[in-house]
């Protein structure tokens, strides 16, 4: 649940982010060489290393997750 929860907001950042470079190649596209301002593998690539590194960072809140006893949660202590 920790996990999904991680990646779904990074999803929804990068959602938010892709709708926002995509509409922002016409005013860098001419401070980008090598690279076409419409590039789709420049933007899901991007996109998929972005989403690897939050569900790595979200790895260790869910470890930590597990480890809990929802007894002792539920108390608070």
């Amino acid at each position: 649940m920790v996990l999904r929860h991680g990646v779904a907001l990074a999803a929804a950042g990068v959602a938010i982010g892709l709708v926002a470079s995509v509409a922002a190649t016409r005013a860098l596209a001419g401070m980008i060489y090598g690279v076409s301002a419409h590039d789709p593998a420049t933007f899901l690539g991007v996109a998929a290393v972005l989403l690897l590194v939050a569900a790595l960072a979200s790895l260790v809140p869910a470890h930590r997750a597990t480890r809990l006893d929802p007894l002792d949660a539920l108390r608070g202590g």
